[in-house]
């Protein structure tokens, strides 16, 4: 596989995820820079948004494993992970896997589990391991949590832990659509079946294991010319500084964001990145890290027109 197929690659994607979501390019496209730079996405919005939809959908546009889980106030850690069980046919325990032993993860409605349950993905996000009675378990190269929330304002949820937002790579702010589009959803959906299974089952795996381990390859080949690292840093740093911000994004956040630059260029193929993948990708990767101060707050400042700010502020590499 080369550059050129690799778009045809990911527009085969995009197009199969189009079967079942309408309206939502941007957020489709992201989510494919996520899955190219093995990162994890987090997509929030307000009910009826098609969220589920979208993680469903570009599970099954891949061959690859999914899994569920729909978090609730009662959900365990054991819930998530899984647990070693005593076999009385073997008189030994056994372990039983929990869902996060899968390859594209959706964690629905996140932020209606507490803060206890939410942490027991902090180690399988950042090292794809998970720990059981210490015994390590790998949980593969593509594994991929896709998770959604509800606005944190709704009733019923919890704010994730700072830990935990750290290790998305992008958040996605969903929002309703335009018109047009919701007129091609509606109309969409008034010439098909109302069995939502069979709504669902037009969705097809177009993309193999094989060739998502190539694509992989080719944005590993990806290299960031000493000028796009600079502009991520002085990016970086410039939320540490910047007044309407009580704490600024993390060395590993920075690193995130070179990731997603990678893939980016690769998806649009090309073989080096360029300052525009960084200014496109900056917000959603750090939406969700930043803190901010208790004036901007006030104010009713958002996360995205501050870091709106923050590109306009710092000089792109020519």
């Amino acid at each position: 596989m080369n550059l050129e197929s690799l778009r045809a690659t990911a527009d085969r994607i995009r197009s199969e995820i189009g079967k079942a979501v309408h309206g939502q390019d941007r957020a489709v496209g992201l989510l494919l820079v996520s899955l190219f730079a093995r990162g994890h996405c987090l997509i929030e919005g307000p009910p009826g948004t098609a969220k589920t939809l979208l993680a469903q959908s570009l599970a099954a546009a891949l061959h690859l494993d999914f899994g569920r889980i729909q978090f609730t106030p009662d959900l365990m850690p054991g819930d998530v992970l899984g647990a070693n069980i005593f076999d009385f046919s073997s008189n030994a325990f056994r372990l039983t896997k929990g869902p996060v032993f899968t390859e594209i993860l959706l964690g629905d409605e996140i932020n209606r589990a507490p803060p206890k349950t939410q942490a027991a993905l902090l180690q399988a996000m950042q090292e794809r391991v998970v720990t059981i009675d210490g015994t390590d378990y790998r949980l593969g190269r593509n594994f991929m949590v896709v998770a959604t929330q509800n606005p944190i304002e709704h009733q019923g949820t919890y704010p994730l832990p700072e830990a935990q937002l750290d290790r998305f790579l992008f958040k996605l702010d969903i929002t309703f659509p335009d018109s047009q589009a919701e007129f091609e959803i509606l109309r969409r959906n008034a010439g098909q079946s109302l069995d939502h299974e069979a709504r669902g089952a037009q969705v097809q795996p177009v993309v193999s294991r094989t060739e998502i381990d190539e694509v992989c390859s080719l944005v590993d080949n990806i290299r960031l010319d000493d000028t796009i690292i600079g502009y991520v840093l002085a990016l970086a740093q410039a939320t540490r500084s910047d007044p309407d911000i009580q704490f600024g994004v993390s060395t590993r956040a920075a690193d995130a964001l070179c990731s997603a630059v990678r893939a980016s260029a690769a998806l649009e193929g090309r073989d080096y990145a360029i300052p525009d993948d960084v200014k496109a990708l900056f917000t959603p990767a750090m939406r969700h890290r930043i803190v901010l101060s208790p004036g901007a707050d006030l104010e009713g400042r958002t996360p995205d027109e501050i870091l709106a700010n923050i590109i306009d502020q710092i000089e792109a590499p020519r």
